[in-house]
């Protein structure tokens, strides 16, 4: 349990930097489909930030709007990124309320994709969610390279470092 109480901080903490990043490049270039499955740093973001609404109303219960995997939820980069920082606030507040008979308990869920029903575990849901955002923001990792822009180290280890939690002193990311 306690490593995904991890993962969320790391989660939310990887989105601020590259969000950061990304909020120095120009409008066109971050709208500029660039051939990533999502096209463009835009879409993807918000590709990212409508699957965890998805997973994370799936975990709670509750519909959360979500209806389809490339739904546009924010125009504008700034609406775009308060709502990924409440999303990973959100995230952050469900992991810490989840016990483990919660993590180990299936929940039942309409596909978006397909017909019918799955079952998953929470835990099973939650590992998902979290790589899920990892894959996404290397592809941004990429776009922003292309944009000639140098993207921020995202590693564990540096979240790690910087927050004081590795057990050793924080010292300067490398790249």
């Amino acid at each position: 349990m306690q490593h995904f109480a991890l993962m969320a901080r790391f989660n939310g903490w990887a989105n601020d930097r590259l969000y950061e990043t990304v909020s120095r490049v120009p409008d066109a270039d971050y709208r500029r489909d660039c051939g990533a499955f999502f096209g463009s740093i835009h879409r993807t973001l918000n590709h990212l930030l409508v699957v965890d609404r998805l997973w994370t109303g799936r975990i709670e219960g509750i519909d959360r709007g979500v209806r389809s995997l490339d739904q546009s939820l924010y125009e504008d980069f700034d609406s775009l990124r308060r709502a990924r920082r409440d999303e990973d606030a959100r995230l952050v507040a469900l992991v810490g309320r989840l016990s483990p008979e919660r993590l180990a308990s299936p929940v039942v869920y309409r596909r978006i994709i397909g017909e019918g029903l799955e079952e998953t575990r929470t835990d099973h849901i939650l590992l998902t969610l979290f790589n899920h955002q990892t894959h996404h923001r290397g592809q941004v990792h990429v776009l922003l390279t292309q944009s000639g822009v140098t993207p921020p180290p995202l590693d564990v280890i540096f979240f790690l470092e910087e927050t004081g939690l590795s057990g050793t002193p924080a010292r300067p990311a490398a790249q």
